[in-house]
């Protein structure tokens, strides 16, 4: 199996209608859903010294992740969102970015990195002044976009990535295809879009490929794209053809909306 690190952001969700906090962040949940596939996996962030960042170390710790490339900062507390379920949908409110907006790698850390098949960073990660140096050690180096296509964002980032995740449920279905294709041509050599209900594309330069959602009785659906993404990776680096590892991943995302949390390990507050 393909070794996975995920670079940069991490959160604690923040469940107010539960009272729960649970640990997550995008580049945190692929790591850790990577490995739960099988993969040896690490993660590399900044966390605050607080209950919130002790929640994610003892989370990861337990998940098997390696955290020797993580830094503790004193002087910030860990980042965290609130989260209200909306008949299982989740929907965020106040957030702040704590210690991870500092990230900042050095030479032992892309000496690290440099060891793993897939890195994968995000949006949320702070990290852009950095992909050049990124992709210089990177195998295949992954970016999560969330829901931001703007053109000045894009052509910061799309130039340094291999593979490119971005939610285009807000697109006219009259403009997704062109969006992918524009992003597509700017660097990337697969440009994967997730669509809620529709379900998700692909476009590798030359074809588009669809699939759609998996049906299930979802309780959370807070995690699902991310394990959609690494279960996607994790496929496609082993091997997979982009049908099938799609498949994969939508199989793996559905279940994921069958617990609350990204991962699990809610701790009440």
């Amino acid at each position: 199996m393909v070794k996975v690190i995920g670079v940069g952001d991490n959160t604690v969700d923040t469940y107010i209608h539960q009272r729960k906090m649970y640990p997550g962040g995008n580049a945190v949940n692929v790591a850790v859903l990577a490995k739960r596939l099988g993969c040896p996996a690490a993660y590399l962030g900044w966390l605050g010294n607080d209950l919130r960042g002790n929640l994610i170390r003892s989370a990861l710790t337990s998940e098997g992740l390696d955290l020797r490339r993580c830094r503790i900062v004193d002087t910030m507390s860990t980042a965290f969102s609130t989260v209200t379920l909306i008949n299982g949908d989740r929907v965020f409110g106040e957030s702040d970015s704590g210690a991870c907006q500092l990230l900042h790698l050095e030479k032992e850390d892309f000496e690290y990195i440099q060891n793993f098949d897939v890195v994968h960073t995000s949006v949320f990660s702070h990290i852009e002044e950095q992909l050049i140096e990124l992709k210089a050690v990177s195998k295949l180096l992954s970016f999560d976009l969330s829901q931001r296509h703007d053109d000045t964002y894009l052509n910061l980032v799309l130039p340094f990535v291999d593979v490119v995740f971005v939610s285009i449920s807000n697109v006219p279905k009259a403009d997704q295809q062109d969006l992918l294709s524009y992003m597509q041509a700017r660097g990337p050599q697969l440009v994967i879009a997730t669509c809620g209900e529709e379900g998700s594309w692909v476009f590798n330069g030359q074809s588009f490929y669809h699939q759609e959602i998996v049906p299930v009785e979802v309780i959370d659906t807070l995690g699902a794209g991310d394990a959609f993404a690494a279960c996607f990776l994790v496929s496609y680096a082993n091997g997979a053809s982009i049908p099938v590892a799609m498949q994969k991943a939508a199989f793996y995302a559905a279940e994921n909306c069958r617990h609350y949390g990204a991962f699990g390990y809610g701790k009440s507050f």
